[in-house]
């Protein structure tokens, strides 16, 4: 009787369908994968709250918009920064005029400092600035930074005396310029990526205007109105900075500072970012910059001097450094653009290229004998500066993305005062023990060429990361989809 109840249960199951059948082991397997695809749904399903934040949509930036209004700002931010900090030997003239004597060595000295500690403060500030930028947001940090150079170019413009300058132009004012400037640069990632080149040029090409037009209006104040009202005229710059500021609305979705509800300081963790550093081709291009730059400023500072010994003082000197700022301009909006059609971290090959040129431009230098050549070099030397300039924050933001880039930059900005200041210095040693610029000009050219060399590698390191990243997410999923596998199967045979 058991026997034929089953043979009827059977031929019931295929006739009417009504009672399954143990299925064949193709059809498990078909079941298995439909159980998977129906578990996939259930976790991530329609509600938004269950996907996970890798799996949200990356921030895609307008391209332009309110954009083009922050990129002008920026400019602007940029060319009275830098115009002013590079004008100074403008004003240092005049501060000589009016606190002694041209011809006093003492003076000549003391006053120079103040020039050289207002541009380093600018950089040295640069790791407190990203944390502000982190904290605040950029237009809170930029606008703040505007209000401080604002007071402290006021203030410089009623001293009576050297010493009072160190504080409200080599300290305060430039603390201020520091906490302006680096917000301009990291605000134009929330408003580009593909033309992120191209803007940065254009931005950093304001530098470049400002310091070929404002030694002509300062040398007309100078003459008109003196020193003190100079200042005052120049604090308008900073008050247009402020307004500028004012234009950085952010974009970016920023998490909360507090892990912990009703915690009003923020962790160690938010405030000094690590991520940054566990990037080696970061590490890499944060040291290999630096150690490019002991010997790049060296014919900055020192070749209108080795220009007197060579050729005279009465050569037209004053040209050398139009080229070098013309064509720097021109190199930021040209370099600027190429940028972005070279993808990724490749964009370091341009840095690379710049390095190169510029130290074995400076190795050039003692070569030339006559004025023309020193014309040449200064042009190459300037259009690949520019080079240099406009594409360091575009590499940034390809080596550790734009939630990190503020403190990026602003690690490697502090880094780079040290070779800044530390460099020039050791070529003018040199100069006074060796009685001529030549051998200083040689080694000159040398860090910029080994910083280089070293830059090469970061493509190479980041490509390797990527591959094994991919890897180990392709690792990841085989095994996730194995244990499924295999618990699905052995609920089905339950």
């Amino acid at each position: 009787m058991t026997e034929g109840n089953n043979m009827t249960e059977n031929l019931y199951d295929a006739t009417k369908g009504t009672i399954s059948a143990v299925p064949a082991e193709e059809d498990e397997k078909k079941a298995v994968e439909r159980r998977l695809n129906e578990e996939e749904k259930k976790e991530n399903g329609d509600s938004k709250l269950k996907v996970p934040e890798t799996a949200e949509k990356e921030f895609e930036p307008p391209e332009g918009g309110w954009g083009w209004v922050v990129m002008l700002a920026a400019m602007w931010c940029n060319g009275s920064v830098f115009g002013i900090q590079n004008a100074f030997g403008i004003l240092f003239v005049s501060l000589l005029k009016e606190f002694g004597s041209e011809n006093d060595e003492d003076l000549r000295f003391k006053t120079a400092w103040v020039g050289s500690l207002s541009m380093g403060m600018i950089f040295f500030c640069s790791p407190i600035v990203s944390i502000f930028t982190d904290l605040l947001g950029c237009r809170i940090t930029a606008v703040g930074g505007a209000a401080v150079g604002l007071v402290g170019l006021l203030a410089s413009s009623f001293v009576t005396s050297l010493g009072p300058l160190y504080f409200t132009y080599g300290i305060v004012f430039a603390c201020g310029c520091s906490f302006a400037y680096q917000p301009s640069l990291v605000i134009l990632g929330h408003y580009f990526k593909k033309r992120l080149g191209l803007v940065n040029g254009i931005v950093t090409a304001g530098s470049s205007i400002f310091t070929i037009t404002l030694p002509f209006l300062l040398s007309g104040l100078l003459k008109n109105v003196g020193l003190q009202n100079t200042m005052r005229v120049l604090s308008i710059f900073m008050v247009i900075l402020m307004l500028a500021g004012f234009t950085y609305r952010p974009l970016l979705p920023t998490g909360s500072l507090s892990s912990k509800p009703g915690r009003r300081c923020p962790p160690m963790s938010k405030i000094f970012n690590v991520n940054i550093w566990k990037s080696l081709g970061y590490r890499i291009w944060a040291f290999g910059i630096p150690a490019a730059l002991y010997g790049y400023f060296v014919p900055y500072v020192h070749l209108m001097k080795h220009v007197e010994e060579q050729f005279g003082k009465d050569a037209n000197k004053e040209v050398l450094l139009m080229c070098i700022g013309i064509t720097s301009g021109v190199g930021r909006l040209i370099f600027g653009r190429v940028a972005d059609y070279v993808s990724g971290v490749n964009k370091v090959y341009l840095q690379v290229t710049s390095f190169l040129v510029i130290g074995l431009m400076s190795m050039m230098i003692p070569l030339c004998k006559i004025f023309g050549g020193l014309i040449a070099v200064c042009l190459l030397m300037g259009l690949f500066d520019g080079c240099f300039i406009c594409i360091m924050a575009p590499i940034a933001f390809e080596l550790v993305g734009s939630q990190n880039v503020s403190q990026a930059i602003g690690f490697l900005l502090g880094m780079m005062s040290v070779p800044m200041t530390v460099g020039p210095p050791i070529a003018g040693f040199l100069r006074d023990r060796l009685g001529s610029y030549e051998v200083a000009f040689y080694l000159a050219g040398i860090p910029p060429i080994i910083g280089g060399a070293v830059l090469c590698t970061i493509p190479w390191v980041e490509a390797r990361r990527k591959r094994r990243e991919k890897e180990a997410e392709a690792d990841a999923k085989a095994l996730n989809y194995n244990k499924n596998s295999e618990t699905l199967e052995h609920d089905s045979v339950i």
